[in-house]
């Protein structure tokens, strides 16, 4: 039976719509897969100002902050970074006094072969690892290196047992460069306030490099850490013994002093 003129129009009209509203749904597909769609990372919640006051006021309590990791040389150093991963600074220099006055170069180290330095290192978590990664980095150095502690970060990172934030350290403290080493306590401060959110210890690395004053960034780390470690401590912050409490915009903030 042929269809009416009637028909023949709404049927052309039901047709039309389908694709069209195909093509809103395939719209809003191919928006959502736009990068500009995905959540912003979070940035510092302080202005220029804020940033400066907090970091001088840091530098005016401790003009020329150090690690509180005892070293005797940038391969000391390197060594006791390593050993310092999920273990305390006091609980490493402990160990290494006595192992640095009988190994303080590559050579002497791995003349000590890895019995030895478990044995020196025991009493530090992860020690059986750790003593092998430390005659493996010394070998890489000997072999590599010429016996000397690397100078860059893709180099550093190379050596067995050392990631991003070992290599920051070594960078930092043994050479002055102006690298940030995001360690627990820096991670912490840096959501806690709100000074350099991130989902990972690299971007809030990033954040405090795109924020830090150039004339504070050298030592940046080294406050937060201390600050982190004595002040903005994880279970109970010190506030009212905190130096920027005025400026600092955490959420929820101790009455008493710790």
């Amino acid at each position: 039976m042929a269809k009416t003129k009637t028909e023949n129009n709404s049927s052309a009209k039901a047709s039309a719509a389908k694709p069209a509203a195909g093509k809103a749904s395939g719209a809003k597909k191919a928006a959502a897969k736009k990068p500009g769609a995905a959540k912003r990372r979070a940035r510092c919640r302080y202005s220029r100002e804020e940033i400066y006051e907090i970091f001088s006021r840091l530098s005016e309590m401790n003009p020329e902050p150090a690690s509180e990791l005892a070293y005797v040389n940038p391969y000391t150093l390197l060594v006791a970074v390593v050993l310092s991963a999920q273990a305390t600074d006091v609980g490493v220099n402990k160990a290494t006094k006595p192992l640095f006055a009988v190994a303080d170069t590559p050579e002497a180290m791995v003349a000590l072969g890895e019995d030895t330095v478990r044995d020196y290192i025991k009493t530090i978590g992860l020690y059986r690892n750790k003593a092998k990664n430390v005659i493996a980095l010394s070998e890489a150095l000997i072999a590599q290196h010429g016996s000397a502690v690397p100078r860059s970060r893709e180099a550093l990172e190379a050596l067995p047992g050392v990631g991003r934030k070992t290599a920051n350290v070594v960078l930092n403290v043994a050479y002055g460069e102006p690298t940030i080493a995001v360690d627990t306590h820096i991670f912490r401060i840096g959501n806690r306030t709100g000074l350099a959110p991130g989902k990972t210890p690299l971007e809030v690395e990033e954040e405090l490099e795109r924020i830090v004053p150039q004339d504070f960034l050298t030592h940046a780390h080294h406050w937060l850490i201390l600050h982190g470690r004595y002040v903005c401590k994880a279970r109970k912050p010190a506030c009212p013994n905190c130096v920027i409490r005025d400026i600092c915009k955490a959420p929820d903030k101790t009455v008493e002093a710790a």
